[in-house]
Order: structure tokens, then sequence, then C-alpha cells
């Protein structure tokens, strides 16, 4: 093989064996990176719980309401119960009344 040759034929073998070492990422970079994402992933974390401790109060207001309206109701149908027994009173009173003569 002529030295023209060969030079070229390694030269280009330098120059694919530093291409293709200079494409890999060292341990360090990967360290930083996954620190990042997991730091990333942590913050996401703590939110969710966040979110979710929310949602368990939010949910626990949601049924002290729904106890108290459904006690709100049963008052209210007593009070429409009482409320007609005494108009059945009140219309029969009414009635007497208006049947007796007055006194004059």
């Amino acid at each position: 093989m002529p030295p023209v040759i060969k030079s070229v034929g390694i030269a280009s073998a330098v120059v694919l064996a530093g291409l293709s070492l200079s494409a890999c990422a060292t341990t360090d970079y990967v360290d930083e990176q996954i620190a990042a994402v997991n730091s990333r992933v942590s913050a996401l974390e703590t939110r969710v719980v966040d979110v979710g401790q929310r949602a368990d109060a939010a949910n626990a207001a949601a049924q002290s309401a729904n106890s108290a309206a459904q006690a709100a109701a049963t008052d209210a149908r007593t009070a429409n119960q009482r409320l007609d027994q005494l108009t059945t009173r009140v219309d029969s009173v009414e009635q007497r009344l208006v049947s007796r003569r007055p006194r004059n």
C-alpha cells in the first residue's frame, strides 16, 4: 500500500473514532440530567399529594354540607306537616265563627 493511502486510512479511522466517542454521554452528565428530572418529579409528587389532601378536605366539606342539607330538608318537612295540621284547625275555627250569628 502506498504511504498516502495508508495515511488517509489511518486519519479516517482516527476521525471516525473521535466522532463516535464524542457522541457518548459521560456518567457525570447523565447523573446531572437524572438529578434534574428527579427533582422535578419530586416537586410534582409533592403537588399531587397537596392536591389530593385538598380534594379530601373538599370531599369532607361536601359531605358535611350534604348532611346539613338533609337535616334542613327533614326540618322543613316537619314544619310543613305542622302547618298543614294548623291550616285544618284554623279553617274549622273560621267556619264555626262564620256560622254563628252576631250578638247585636
